[in-house]
């Protein structure tokens, strides 16, 4: 169940990973993959894994509240 799981996120993770140019809003649904990604590396008792999804994490993060200061969204 746990390699079902990983699976899933990491694929969640990369598609968002691909469609960042579409939208900010995929930015922070990567970041959303590489926190659910953490998750499945301590999980799984890889902690370095772990450690450094958390860390694409708070990047990805970091770059959503950049672009929110960047460009307004055209209504």
């Amino acid at each position: 169940m746990l390699t079902v799981y990983g699976i899933v996120v990491l694929g969640f993770m990369m598609t968002m990973y691909a469609l960042e140019h579409r939208h900010r809003s995929f930015v922070l649904l990567f970041a959303l993959g590489c926190a659910l990604s953490a998750s499945y590396g301590f999980l799984s008792r890889t902690w370095p894994f772990g450690v450094v999804e958390s860390l694409w994490c708070l990047i990805a993060a970091q770059r959503y509240r950049a672009a929110l200061r960047a460009v307004p969204i055209p209504t």
